[in-house]
């Protein structure tokens, strides 16, 4: 198990405070710019929001075009 499997293993434990985190952190960004990229702060933690609690998915291997 790696490191990226622990730190996710520990947010996954601690959904709620992760998500909280991530709420404040993002209205961080919006008063500190006036709410100029609200939009993409807002779809970024929605992403955030989305991975805490999500399974995980090994990447697929890239496949070489050429090696046929």
């Amino acid at each position: 198990m790696g490191i990226f499997d622990d730190i996710k293993g520990a947010a996954d434990a601690n959904e709620a405070k992760v998500e909280a985190g991530v709420d404040q952190a993002g209205d961080f960004v919006d008063s500190k710019t006036g709410g100029q990229y609200a939009g993409q702060v807002d779809q970024a933690q929605e992403f955030l929001k989305d991975q805490v609690g999500a399974p995980n998915e090994a990447p697929a291997e890239p496949t070489d075009p050429g090696a046929a």
